[in-house]
């Protein structure tokens, strides 16, 4: 019980110091060092004879240069190929393009509470092949939200809709999908299919509906008036690319989906490589396009600089929350966590809800999706182990709380940046979503459960 009680200080610890915005690869190094150095002085090995340094104390280290070495040449190069990607995508307009294609059936609809249902799906299936929270809000600060407010809805109620499209992280584009099909040991295209469009499906229906009522109670209860705003200008249509480049940012996910086994399973399609390759088809448009050889050549520094700040920002989190997933395992308080929830009959279903709630409470307090999602999906393979059940079973439901939560949270990113644009409070925003968000966490967790 010590060791359970030390792991649950530090991970207290470690909570507090990333709420108050220290940066969280240093917390969480710190505080998986501690258990490690803990560990040692129990008398626990870190690691087997074969990888051990020979002295126990340098161990520590050893196991941080190891993780990082299989995470940036495995899953690392996967998420920082798909940021370098996106970057590239937002550099030549082909994101602004696709965009601003899919706001157009908008302006069909005449209900203003019908159109904030369909923007949310519409917004929604962009996140696919726009993986980015901020980025993808951002676009559609500048393309969806002047024609919805053009069109009759509230300022509040547009950037809600808006704040929540990214709140499911789907696809093979997205990092903490790869990350968790990674640990389920799954092919990314079958989590995709078989784990989240599921479950995708009925909760984006539920997010939906529970924006048309939540939106339509928050405006007759404070009875705001929509301000007519500017719709997207013939000034602004100029400066996009060619109608075509809409279809760039999609050639990704379309490869990874063909060349499996959902259809052609005889060639097989890593995301690296379809990313790459959607890269080089990205510049030979832009070099027929642009006649200039030179600055299509140059421009390629721009997916190099997307994944280098992925490394930085994404890649170094995985191994910090590894380093402090590997300190709680090794004093022994995952295997008392198992035995816990073994004996109080909690099983599957209830240790799963508990580190649902973890996450998503996690998300919320710390604005992050990702920093959350990191440090205990770590976890899940030594706990799904212990309960004899399916990684896929507890990670799937925790990933998708993970960027449900951020949507709720007034400090995230995303939020902020809508809040921004809209000239409105962050707390105001977040007391648009919080709902939608609730209903969503609720739902995803019912239908993993059901499936």
């Amino acid at each position: 019980m010590l060791s359970l009680g030390i792991a649950l200080l530090t991970t207290i610890v470690v909570a507090w110091l990333i709420i108050k915005r220290m940066k969280p690869q240093a917390v969480l190094f710190a505080g998986g060092i501690f258990l490690l150095v803990v560990a040692i002085l129990m008398g626990v090995p870190l690691l087997d004879a074969k990888k051990s340094t020979g002295f126990v104390w340098f161990d520590i280290f050893k196991f941080m240069e190891d993780t990082f070495s299989t995470r940036a040449a495995g899953i690392g190069l996967m998420i920082m190929t798909v940021g370098g990607f996106a970057k590239y995508m937002d550099y030549i307009g082909a994101s602004r393009s696709l965009v601003h294609l899919a706001s157009k059936p908008l302006s069909m609809i005449r209900s203003p509470y019908l159109l904030l249902a369909v923007s949310y799906i519409i917004g929604q299936l962009l996140n696919i092949v726009i993986p980015s929270a901020a980025g993808l809000c951002v676009l559609l600060m500048a393309t969806m939200y002047p024609v919805l407010v053009n069109l009759g809805v509230s300022r509040l109620s547009a950037a809600a809709v808006v704040a929540t499209t990214p709140c499911l992280d789907l696809g093979p584009a997205s990092g903490t999908a790869v990350f968790a099909a990674k640990t389920a040991e799954m092919d990314v295209a079958d989590y995709f299919v078989g784990e989240q469009l599921p479950i995708a499906v009925v909760t984006m229906a539920a997010i939906s509906i529970s924006h048309y009522f939540v939106q339509r109670y928050f405006d007759r209860k404070e009875g705001l008036e929509a301000k007519v705003l500017q719709t997207a200008s013939d000034h602004d249509e100029q400066e996009l690319p060619p109608t075509i480049y809409a279809l760039l940012p999609l050639v990704p996910i379309i490869l990874v989906l063909v060349f499996s086994k959902l259809c052609i399973s005889s060639i097989k399609m890593p995301v690296v490589t379809a990313m790459i390759i959607s890269i080089f088809l990205a510049m030979m448009m832009e070099l027929i396009r642009t006649h200039q050889p030179k600055a299509v050549c140059k421009s390629i520094q721009v997916f190099f600089d997307g994944m280098g700040h992925l490394f930085a920002t994404v890649v170094t989190l995985i191994v910090a929350g590894e380093t402090f997933a590997f300190g709680l395992t090794k004093i022994g308080a995952i295997d008392l966590i198992i035995q816990g929830a073994q004996s109080s009959g909690f099983g599957i279903i209830g240790i799963t809800l508990v580190m649902t709630v973890i996450v998503a409470v996690s998300a919320v307090i710390m604005g992050s999706g990702n920093a959350s999602f990191y440090s205990f999906g770590a976890l899940v393979p030594d706990v799904a182990k212990g309960l004899s059940m399916l990684p896929s079973t507890m990670i799937t439901p925790m990933q998708m709380a993970a960027s449900i939560a951020r949507s709720a949270s007034p400090i995230a990113a995303a939020v902020v940046a809508v809040a921004g644009v809209a000239d409105v409070s962050p707390v105001d925003l977040v007391k648009r979503t919080a709902i939608p968000m609730g209903v969503a966490l609720v739902v995803s967790f019912i239908m993993a459960v059901i499936l």
